[in-house]
């Protein structure tokens, strides 16, 4: 999945979001967060200078909006493996339920807390007084910068939070899209029944573009008996979800092509400190990620990095392991 496109048009937020009750925003595209990097230290701003305790697994329940479809089973056995090796790398977030005293609610962090249920070990949390706004909020930029949610899982929290009345700049904010991107994801949704999108799970390997074919094909009168047979036949729910994809759409279009995985297009930044001594120019098309450096200081600043890449690879391995997922 390209997450790089999906910084587009995020507004910037205040330097501490969760100190802020209102949540103002003044549109999607007042300004742009320039990496995900941002994102995801943004999404680290809930957690600091907090004071990290823990719980037990059964007094937390989940957040009242899900932005994950259940069914990858086989990817929440190697977070739980990982968890019971090593323990919880990193902590959850959780605020205090609203409505039931000595309760708490997940923010973000419900694939750990199921881990530590499952495994019967207390859930590390950072427990923080937020209000329902600034909730979603936090629980979208921490998947967008970390859970790697596909297409239709980030159109159906896009749906959800719609549902729950909220507007345009906070689902841009919370999902890290622009105005454009919103507007299909609500289209595909309301398109394609949401328990037709259940039986097709999360099809990690269909992009948005496949979705919006499909949705305009179930999307038509003539088509509804069709879908019904495919999605509840036989052995269906036993396929993987991109083969239950596939497989509804070929029934749709019979001129269809086997569904491929959509290789993110090739992104492209660049970066230069205050002195503009270093000028870097970035590329990455998921599978390659490329950078070339000119200026003065390029050819003395590109060799203090190679001296230090064993040491810089052995901090992201860290870094990687208590951000994995949910």
């Amino acid at each position: 999945m390209a997450r790089k496109g999906l910084l587009t048009g995020l507004a910037d937020l205040p330097s501490d979001p969760a100190t802020s009750p209102s949540y103002p925003m003044r549109g999607a595209g007042k300004s742009m967060v320039r990496s995900l990097d941002d994102l995801a230290q943004q999404a680290n701003k809930y957690l600091e200078g907090q004071v990290i305790v823990e719980l037990d697994p059964d007094q937390v329940d989940a957040s009242f909006v899900q932005d994950r479809i259940l069914g990858d089973e086989a990817e929440f056995e190697e977070l739980k493996e990982a968890i019971r090796a090593r323990g919880q790398d990193s902590p959850i977030l959780v605020r205090p339920h609203p409505s039931v005293d000595g309760r708490y609610q997940v923010v973000f962090g419900h694939r750990r807390l199921r881990a530590a249920r499952d495994l019967g070990l207390k859930i590390k949390a950072v427990v923080k007084q937020i209000d329902d706004r600034t909730h979603v909020i936090a629980q979208g930029q921490e998947n967008s910068a970390r859970a790697n949610l596909t297409f239709i899982e980030r159109a159906l929290f896009a749906r959800r939070l719609d549902d729950l009345g909220y507007d345009r700049d906070v689902i841009a904010a919370a999902l890290a899209a622009n105005a454009a991107s919103i507007s299909k994801m609500m289209t595909v949704t309301e398109r394609i029944p949401a328990a037709t999108i259940q039986k097709l799970g999360a099809a990690p390997g269909v992009g948005r573009e496949r979705w919006i074919e499909l949705s305009l094909l179930v999307g038509k009168a003539s088509n509804g008996a069709r879908v019904s047979e495919v999605v509840n036949s036989a052995g269906f729910e036993e396929l993987p979800s991109d083969e239950r994809f596939s497989r509804l759409y070929g029934a749709l279009n019979r001129s269809a092509r086997p569904v491929r995985k959509v290789e993110p297009a090739a992104g492209k930044a660049s970066w230069q400190p205050r002195d503009r001594a270093v000028q870097a120019e970035i590329k990455n098309s998921g599978k390659v990620f490329s950078m070339s450096m000119k200026a003065k200081n390029a050819s003395r600043f590109g060799e203090f990095l190679s001296s230090r890449l064993d040491a810089l690879y052995e901090q992201f391995l860290a870094e990687d392991e208590g951000n994995k997922g949910d």
